[in-house]
């Protein structure tokens, strides 16, 4: 899908007091940042931010962190908060190959949200369910490992169940349409067009203690 840019979206980023700019110099102390000792919650591959903003709204004594990679994209999320005042959400620009030099035992619970499901064999690499991924996830949680998964792709979806019992997750799957959307979901940009195109939704909640 291609990107629509936004008009100085650097300096958007720049300017909001939700960005952290360089997420390496907190590595261990993100509960430093928050000022508190509550769960993280990060959601890889935020989008322009709804499902992240929203659970920041619903659930105060939860710290969340989105992470997008494109500036353009974060650029959307950021200008939806100008008229929040949220204390419990923080977000960052980077690739998520990166989070291992960015979080070390300190997150709760991981959303992948409509990733990319990458079709073609020789780029399942680059699959936010891959074993380069799966690896970089076991670096971050702070204990139990949480990963929840939604996607309308049912190859991704597919994929990442064999994924997960590899990396011995125990799995509890849901699948949904727009009549029958599971009490307090709370829907992605993605999720409220595809549910709307009649299109059927694949959750995945995978545990590994």
């Amino acid at each position: 899908m291609r990107l629509r840019k936004v008009k100085n979206a650097d300096d958007i980023i720049a300017s909001s007091p939700y960005i952290v700019d360089v997420p390496n110099n907190y590595v261990s102390k993100w509960n430093e940042v928050f000022d508190n000792n509550n769960p993280i919650y990060i959601e890889i591959g935020m989008g322009k931010g709804k499902f992240i903003i929203e659970n920041a709204i619903k659930y105060p004594n939860i710290n969340f962190i989105g992470i997008e990679k494109y500036s353009s994209v974060m650029a959307r999320a950021v200008q939806k908060m100008e008229e929040l005042e949220l204390e419990n959400i923080k977000l960052i620009c980077e690739n998520a190959l990166n989070l291992n030099s960015i979080f070390k035992r300190e997150i709760d619970t991981i959303f992948l949200n409509f990733s990319d499901p990458w079709p073609k064999d020789r780029h399942s690499k680059r699959r936010l369910t891959s074993d380069i991924f799966m690896n970089i996830y076991d670096d971050l949680f702070k204990g139990q490992k949480n990963i929840i998964l939604k996607t309308d792709n049912y190859g991704l979806y597919e994929y990442s169940l064999s994924q997960f019992k590899k990396h011995n997750y125990n799995i509890i799957t849901t699948k949904f349409d727009i009549n029958s959307i599971p009490e307090g979901n709370i829907m992605t940009e993605y999720e409220e067009k595809f549910l709307n195109n009649n299109n059927v939704i694949y959750k995945i909640e995978a545990i590994r203690k």
